[in-house]
């Protein structure tokens, strides 16, 4: 596990198979979360920002029996592996995973999310997959 950008960027893709973020935004806009059209929106400038193209469209969907965990899920396939997240209403959580094969800037992603979602703060893990 690292949280050195800087690391990421000086390695080759040839020294690990993809790179996963775990993206953790709290005390997210709710209204925000509740839209569908909005994270979708989202998904689209986030794959353009990192430079992922996308395969196939946004898929949003609202779940959730127990309250606490009741939400919109997003999965977003891209040509080099998957974004997706989960948006916990209650809490105005929002947990986003970027998974790619293709070099990208975690800590951009992660602001980029925040910035959208307003998040209050956030958190990233960054672990390369060999």
């Amino acid at each position: 596990m690292i949280n050195d950008t800087q690391e990421l960027k000086e390695e080759t893709t040839s020294e690990y198979w993809g790179i996963s973020s775990n993206i953790d935004l709290y005390d997210c806009d709710l209204a925000l979360m509740q839209d569908a059209d909005a994270i979708r929106n989202f998904t689209v400038m986030l794959c353009d920002l990192i430079k992922m193209k996308r395969y196939g469209e946004t898929h949003v969907v609202f779940f959730g029996d127990e309250p606490r965990v009741q939400g919109f899920s997003m999965t977003q396939l891209i040509e080099t592996s998957l974004v997706s997240a989960h948006f916990a209403d209650a809490s105005r959580a929002i947990y986003l995973d970027v998974f790619s094969c293709a070099p990208y800037d975690p800590e951009e992603a992660a602001q980029f999310a925040a910035d959208y979602f307003k998040a209050r703060r956030h958190h990233v893990n960054v672990v390369r997959r060999r």
